[in-house]
C-alpha cells in the first residue's frame, strides 16, 4: 500500500487544528507552501479574519520558488507586517508539514523580527 503524502499532511493538519486556534491577542501564524509560492497569515479564529499576510506574490519579495531563502523573506516580511498591527505574541501553526527546513527557517525568521512564540 502506497502512502499519500498529500493526505497524511492533510490529516496531521486536521489534529493539529483542534489545538490550535488564534485570536485577536494572539492570532494564529499559519504556514502554507505551493510548489511556486510560500504564503504566511496571521489569523483570528474567532473573527474570521486575516490580521496580515506575506507571500513570495508580494512586490517586495517577488520570488518564482518555495525554497528557504524565499521562507526566510516572507518570515521576515509577516513579522514586521504583524508589528505594524500591533501583533507580538502568537500561536504557530506548521500546516502539517514537518517543522524542518523551510517551516523552520520561516519560523525562525518571523522571531528575529519580533514575533513570540
Amino acid at each position: 500500500m502506497k502512502v499519500n503524502r498529500k493526505e497524511a499532511r492533510r490529516r496531521v493538519h486536521t489534529r493539529i487544528r483542534r489545538k490550535v486556534s488564534g485570536t485577536a491577542e494572539r492570532p494564529r501564524l499559519a504556514v502554507h507552501f505551493s510548489n511556486k509560492n510560500v504564503y504566511a497569515q496571521l489569523i483570528d479564529d474567532i473573527s474570521g479574519v486575516t490580521i496580515a499576510s506575506a507571500s513570495t506574490k508580494d512586490e517586495s519579495i517577488k520570488a518564482s520558488k518555495a525554497n528557504a531563502e524565499t521562507a526566510l523573506k516572507v518570515g521576515q516580511l509577516i513579522a514586521e507586517r504583524g508589528k505594524a498591527a500591533s501583533v507580538e505574541v502568537v500561536v504557530f501553526d506548521r500546516g502539517g508539514h514537518f517543522y524542518h527546513g523551510k517551516v523552520k527557517v520561516l519560523a525562525d525568521a518571523a522571531r528575529e523580527g519580533g514575533l513570540k512564540f
